[in-house]
């Protein structure tokens, strides 16, 4: 029972973790506007549409915070081994990691801006020194916090992978969580808030992203604060449920059948998820239906 008791706090400790590595990892990645809203970004100097929006992705976020939580990771195990504190390797590890990341961001900004020269794009200066610090503090977090959730399954509860290899896997489900929960705010909520809500991104708008923000042009920061209220906590709980709930039914069902007790509990939480998904889906669009042109709507 203590044992049970030990491995539930623990549990709970990690879905914290996650929860911040979440909301960090999307706001760092919507910063700097990686992954699928991207293409948008990159589309719209040839559109005509010149921005400041600091435009690093060169891969998806998944693969991207695979490499780095793995290179965190590998490099505290390394340090752990040389006999330094857990808690100064896995700092050590993450602001070695996160150096990497601030010369894949520069290397990426510049090279993807380089390539839009004839569409008149223009690399800032400004722009490059001011967004990519704000990046790798971003990353810093998500890193840290993601290293450390898989130190404590290493240490803590036993796990028989090594500290690199899961880093490795759980960068890649911390890029995943992000894209796919936290983009659609940055962009279809926040890159094209001058399309009427509901009606999706026509053809016709492609590339014409907002690039005035309240005060001035709009540049990443911009879309930092707005993923920090939205996107990012949103991303933070999905990342925070998925290894809190994987941990919980591990260590309270590992032991029934050899293990299968664990999967199949995992198999029926998936079930319940996708019957609530789907519910959830059916009741918006009988309650709120089709989008529908202003006239139509008010009559």
């Amino acid at each position: 029972m203590e044992n049970i008791v030990f491995g539930i706090g623990i549990a709970a400790l990690t879905g914290a973790l996650a929860t911040v590595a979440g909301a960090a990892e999307d706001t760092e990645s919507n910063i700097g506007s990686q992954g699928d809203p991207n293409s948008q970004v990159q589309l719209a100097p040839q559109m005509g549409f010149l921005h400041r929006i600091f435009n690093k992705a060169v891969a998806g976020e998944p693969p991207a915070y695979g490499l780095w939580c793995a290179l965190g990771a590998g490099l505290a195990w390394a340090f752990m081994a040389m006999q330094i504190n857990a808690v100064l390797a896995i700092v050590l590890g993450s602001v070695i990691a996160v150096f990497v990341q601030g010369v894949y961001a520069t290397t990426a900004y510049l090279g993807r801006t380089a390539s839009l020269k004839k569409f008149g794009q223009p690399v800032y200066v400004d722009i490059l020194k001011s967004m990519t610090t704000v990046t790798m503090a971003h990353a810093f977090v998500a890193i840290f916090c993601t290293v450390t959730l898989c130190y404590l399954m290493n240490a803590a509860l036993g796990h028989p992978f090594p500290l690199p290899l899961l880093g490795l896997l759980w960068g890649i489900a911390l890029g995943a969580a992000g894209s796919a929960v936290g983009n659609p705010y940055y962009g279809k909520e926040r890159q094209y808030q001058n399309q009427k809500f509901g009606a999706g991104v026509p053809i016709s708008a492609s590339g014409n992203i907002v690039r005035y923000a309240e005060a001035g042009e709009r540049n990443s920061l911009d879309n930092g604060f707005f993923t920090a209220k939205l996107g990012g906590p949103a991303s933070g709980v999905c990342f925070g449920l998925i290894v809190f709930l994987e941990l919980w039914r591990t260590i309270l069902f590992e032991k029934i059948g050899a293990g299968w007790g664990a999967i199949i509990v995992g198999v029926l939480m998936i079930l319940v998820f996708t019957i609530i998904d789907r519910y959830i889906e059916v009741w918006a669009r009988k309650t709120y239906g089709p989008y529908a042109k202003p006239e139509e709507a008010s009559s």
